[in-house]
């Protein structure tokens, strides 16, 4: 098939997150599929952009044709971002008798976290008599309402809902990624026979090769804490709020004088609130921050780790579900995992690959720590194979991508 994916903010291993658009598309082509992704020019989560002037730009990466639409620069999640995606979807708008054309799509994927790019991904599909399919990330605009605060009756917010409900009601195929949306998805018009879960997954083949080697420095620093006989706790991943890493911090301090030591990884808006905590509360002696590693250098990152933290706010979205990528590169490296969660679906529990506490519960983290450093090494090492052997069953990226092609030849 021809396979259109339109993703604001699509990126590849050049580029930075999202992954999960380069993933899906490098197994369609690798099974034989013709796929043309569009994306903006710039986005928040990347770590490099592309370096696209007035007009779009074509290229391809692993086999996957990608056209980079110009759009403005932005900070934040004010009036730049709306600025941004407008200027995305304006482009889209005008490239639709140019991708039809040269593409001739047999499928169209609206797949942009917020859910307006479903008007410009209809229009396509219309003219190229594609199927339409809707992909969701998280629930717009419940997201911002209940993780944010806007208003329903913010007009950015009315206008998600407006293409919310229309997604639904013209898509052929509804892909989630989160589990537990039906009941929400069918109060806003969707056929629930028209819905397919498919979760978020990894790259086996990133794994299939001995890792790419931490830098000296890091490396070092992480043999000096291990050979000073403590027990390393790490986290990978944004240093956001809906992280919970002040709970992790506030388990530290409880656990300074236990043979437990405490490594953050990554970057994001706390991340210097988080360092100046660090700094102020004398919390240098137990814990260590470190700037993003490369993705190649993950598989060794997470190979030092003892016990990996996930953590989550305590708030109502997540009993939708939740499908977190660190998590499953946690599960991947055979990590025991410590998951401080309340949601829809666990799959820490379900792969009885490490503990789940109550989220936002510095008591909870602490017990949950005490309990799975108290382990032997094989104990853990076992939760941590049984998280890998889930992994690879249900979230590799090869299962998910032939899932997703099912769907849409089911409809």
């Amino acid at each position: 098939m021809n396979i259109l994916l339109v993703n604001h903010y699509a990126g590849s291993p050049r580029h930075g997150m999202e992954f999960r658009p380069y993933y899906l598309a490098r197994e369609w082509v690798r099974n034989g599929h013709r796929v043309q992704i569009v994306a903006a020019s710039y986005s928040h989560v990347r770590a490099t952009q592309p370096e696209v002037a007035d007009e779009a730009l074509d290229e391809v990466i692993s086999g996957i044709a990608y056209r980079w639409l110009p759009t403005p620069a932005y900070e934040g999640n004010g009036l730049g971002r709306v600025r941004n995606i407008g200027a995305f979807l304006s482009r889209v708008w005008r490239e639709t008798g140019r991708l039809v054309e040269e593409l001739r799509p047999d499928v169209v994927i609206a797949s942009s976290t917020y859910p307006m790019d479903i008007w410009v991904a209809r229009r396509i599909a219309k003219l190229a008599g594609a199927k339409l399919v809707y992909e969701v990330h998280d629930l717009w605009p419940l997201s911002p309402i209940e993780l944010s605060g806007m208003s329903p009756g913010h007009p950015f917010i009315m206008l998600c809902q407006k293409a919310e409900n229309d997604a639904y009601r013209h898509a052929d195929v509804v892909v989630s990624m989160l589990p537990k949306v039906a009941e929400h998805m069918q109060a806003h018009g969707l056929d629930l026979r028209k819905l397919h879960i498919v979760p978020n997954g990894v790259a086996l083949d990133d794994w299939a090769h001995a890792p790419q080697p931490l830098a000296p420095e890091m490396a070092a620093r992480l043999g000096a804490i291990r050979r000073g006989g403590r027990m390393i706790v790490g986290y990978a991943g944004s240093h956001g709020l809906p992280n919970a890493l002040d709970v992790l911090l506030d388990a530290a301090a409880r656990l300074e004088n236990e043979p437990l030591a405490f490594v953050l990884v990554g970057d994001g808006h706390e991340k210097a609130r988080l360092a100046a905590r660090v700094r102020d509360e004398g919390l240098a002696t137990c814990v260590t921050m470190f700037d993003p590693v490369p993705k190649g250098e993950i598989p060794a990152l997470l190979a030092a780790f003892d016990i990996a933290y996930i953590g989550w706010q305590r708030v109502p979205i997540y009993r939708f579900g939740i499908a977190p990528n660190k998590l499953m590169d946690y599960m991947m490296a055979g990590r025991a995992v410590l998951h401080s969660v309340e949601a829809g679906n666990d799959p820490v529990a379900e792969a009885r690959c490490g503990v789940t506490v109550a989220p936002e519960s510095v008591d909870a983290v602490v017990d949950g720590l005490r309990h799975l450093a108290a382990q032997t090494p094989l104990t853990r090492s076992v939760m941590g194979e049984r998280g890998r052997a889930y992994v690879m069953a249900h979230h590799g990226y090869d299962v998910l991508a032939q899932r997703f092609i099912d769907a849409v030849m089911a409809s």
